[in-house]
């Protein structure tokens, strides 16, 4: 398999997941500004989307989509307990925390990256995000992850997304529930391999 990824981008997520599967695969680093690749192809023509991540699975079928992109690791990787067996309740749990993450808080970053949003509109976007963030610390009282004890994929997005939140300047600090999940995660082996290799940690 190949993981098209950009550095610290919301492929961080799918990057966590294959890391925590402990499968093979191969990295492809993509310039989201230039849409190019090291070598110099244009990353349009290997999607049309342009965008991170993209999965390139061994018969050459390409996935795009991060919530299924992680959903399909977790589900070639069953002994991991990335994701519940597909419909149980617990696996649509799981989803529902994907979709959560995916339109209320990933999407609700959009803003923050355009270079032509005001200062003034970037702050009401970023007060809305707190006020997701902080329906995430209520959900993860009492604890470890998003469903429970166990990580799952949607625990990676999750955590993508604190990081996210450091580099924007939107202050986490009054979410002790939210700060000990990103302390937690981050101390996951599988997390700091991922991170280190897109040059994010040493």
């Amino acid at each position: 398999m190949k993981l098209y990824y950009s550095p610290g981008a919301c492929s961080l997520a799918s990057h966590i997941a294959l890391c925590e599967a402990g499968v093979k695969f191969e990295l492809v680093k993509t310039a989201l500004q230039t849409h190019t690749l090291a070598d110099g192809t244009d990353f349009y023509q290997v999607t049309a989307k342009g965008q991170v991540p993209l999965l390139e699975l061994d018969d050459g079928e390409r996935l795009s989509e991060g919530p299924v992109i992680l959903q399909y690791i977790a589900d070639h990787a069953p002994g991991t307990g990335l994701a519940p067996a597909a419909g149980t309740m617990a696996r649509y749990r799981v989803m529902e925390w994907l979709n959560f993450v995916t339109s209320e808080l990933h999407k609700g970053f959009s803003p923050l990256f355009n270079g032509k949003m005001p200062q003034e509109a970037k702050e009401i976007f970023a007060a809305r995000l707190k006020d997701k963030f902080a329906y995430v610390d209520r959900q993860l009282e009492g604890k470890d992850y998003l469903t429970g004890t166990r990580f799952c994929v949607a625990d990676a997005y999750l955590f993508t997304m604190t990081q996210w939140a450091e580099g924007r300047g939107i202050d986490l600090s009054g979410f002790p529930n939210v700060e000990a999940f990103i302390a937690r995660t981050k101390a996951r082996p599988a997390v700091r391999d991922a991170m280190k290799a897109e040059g994010l940690i040493k």
